[in-house]
């Protein structure tokens, strides 16, 4: 039933291609209709159909639905500022990433801004875990709203099927940090991962598909004493803020950030069988807004005039709570954290949101990297990268005034 489902969607959008007119057709449904995925699996498609898909996830009903975050109707202006002077060659910098967008913000203006892969910026490119961070940051406003009373609860007072599980004595701080201790596999690589398998899996009668996979796992260390990343954790932080809000997470982030953030479109946000948001994966948009959430968390994350967040939540979010095992590296509540203070949203394929408050500097990477969901050349690249720019806003600073 399943590939009956898959090929008569695939037989759809070629009608659709073939009555309306290919040239009809924006550059990326022609680039997705002729590279369409063979699978429903994006760790294992091919470098073209990434290429063609990231750009469109949103547009394959049949792989996903989606729920869309309206666009905010007043977009904050990103005012041009003057051209970043770096040393390296941006070009080979990009092709090296394979990018499909590089911006760099500083003090609010766009100081670079460049665009790869045929993309030229005014679609949306998929997040992939940059959007663990966009769910924590509803967790701060569910604490602020009341919502949610303590991220010293138990986790299983927000979701009742957690009872007798594994994640029964874990609280909602430590599925933040992941320290829950529950066994997990994120390797990309394996098909038989559990990160590979948990969005196929069949839920028991009337719950939740991830709920129903997540509370079938063992523990392997106390809660709080080991950090092991996983994606299947976010996806359990992302069901507890929609089960305490009552609220769907696209309408949620609607409501806290899309909206007083200024974004300039709407964007989406893929749904799992069950038709609830991957709480840890995929949302689509544009790379100006991820720039503007970048700034809109900068500046405090604030909404007339008031934060959205609790006092302190951006200190404490963002600070080092496990340690991952690199030095000077460290993750806190879904932000992978540095010890200078700056810390960056990231996800595979080389998505990524890098924040430095001490310079008031931004960055935005959507790429498809060549190596993969994990490219360890790529990834010592960028950090490279996100040193050149710092070190180039430090020596104009250090310039004397004419």
């Amino acid at each position: 039933m399943a590939l009956k489902k898959w090929v008569l969607g695939i037989l759809a959008m070629s009608g659709v291609a073939a009555v309306g007119g290919w040239f009809s057709l924006d550059k990326e449904t022609r680039g997705l209709l002729a590279t369409v995925p063979t699978n429903r699996d994006v760790l294992f498609w091919t470098q073209p159909q990434r290429d063609a898909a990231f750009r469109a996830l949103d547009r394959i009903p049949f792989l996903a639905k989606v729920n869309v975050v309206p666009v905010s109707g007043n977009p904050s202006p990103l005012p041009q500022g003057a051209p970043l002077q770096l040393k390296s060659d941006i070009d080979a910098y990009m092709a090296g990433q394979r990018s499909a967008a590089l911006l760099v913000v500083h003090d609010g203006k766009l100081r670079l801004e460049r665009y790869g892969l045929d993309f030229d910026g005014s679609g949306r490119w998929t997040s992939f875990s940059v959007a663990k961070s966009f769910t924590s940051t509803l967790v701060g406003a569910a604490l602020k709203d009341g919502f949610i009373k303590s991220l010293d609860d138990h986790v299983s007072v927000y979701i009742p099927e957690l009872k007798g599980s594994a994640y029964d004595d874990v609280t909602v701080r430590q599925l933040l940090t992941m320290t829950s201790g529950v066994k997990w596999n994120e390797d990309y690589a394996d098909p038989n991962s559990d990160v590979a398998k948990f969005n196929n899996h069949q839920p028991e009668q009337g719950m939740e598909a991830l709920v129903s996979y997540m509370r079938q796992l063992p523990r392997e260390a106390p809660p709080g004493t080991r950090w092991l990343y996983s994606t299947g954790e976010t996806n359990l932080v992302g069901t507890l803020v929609q089960q305490a809000t009552k609220k769907p997470l696209a309408t949620y982030l609607a409501e806290k950030v899309w909206g007083p953030a200024g974004m300039e479109q709407q964007a989406t946000w893929l749904l799992s069988k069950t038709g609830k948001e991957i709480a840890g994966c995929c949302v689509q948009a544009l790379p100006r807004d991820y720039a503007r959430m970048g700034l809109f968390i900068l500046n405090g994350s604030q909404a007339n005039g008031q934060s959205i967040v609790p006092d302190g939540w951006w200190t404490e979010a963002t600070t080092k709570h496990a340690d991952i095992g690199l030095a000077g590296r460290g993750y806190g509540y879904q932000w992978w954290t540095y010890d200078d203070g700056s810390y960056t949203a990231r996800g595979i394929f080389g998505q990524g949101i890098f924040i430095d408050p001490q310079r008031k500097l931004v960055i935005v990477s959507n790429a498809n990297w060549a190596g993969g969901a994990r490219d360890p050349v790529a990834t010592e690249a960028r950090e490279n990268f996100y040193r050149e720019v710092k070190n180039a806003i430090d020596q104009e600073v250090a310039l004397p005034a004419k």
